[in-house]
């Protein structure tokens, strides 16, 4: 089992930045790939971008590439997502997730509870 807990959400104006992190109770932390996914009011989740096991290796949704990067600490068990160029669609609750696959896995077998992120315009 593994318990993951984000923070780092808020309220930024447009064009600012944020960082995420996740936390995950795993000793096997580094064993997983860990994502980020989102979600809008009234929208699918939508995802952002995921890190393998090592971060040697990370993908992007187009939405997001260029602005936004994944990385972890595994001695730490965290996994961050820093945002730079906000943008008022970025409005969301962020969700990290871990996969026993790699970073193109469809399926996610832990996910936390999520930490909102509010951009002005």
């Amino acid at each position: 089992q593994v318990q993951l807990v984000e923070s780092g959400g808020g309220l930024v104006q447009a064009g600012g930045s944020l960082r995420l992190s996740c936390a995950a109770s795993a000793r096997t932390f580094s064993t997983y790939t860990m994502a980020w996914f989102r979600q809008a009011p009234g929208k699918e989740r939508e995802f952002v971008g995921a890190i393998n096991w090592s971060g040697g290796r990370t993908r992007y949704a187009d939405s997001v590439k260029g602005r936004f990067t994944i990385s972890r600490d595994n001695a730490k068990n965290t996994v961050f997502l820093q945002m730079n160029s906000l943008k008022p669609e970025d409005t969301a609750v962020y969700y990290c997730a871990a996969s026993t696959g790699d970073t193109y896995a469809r399926v996610f077998q832990f996910r936390g509870q999520g930490t909102q992120v509010t951009v002005s315009s």
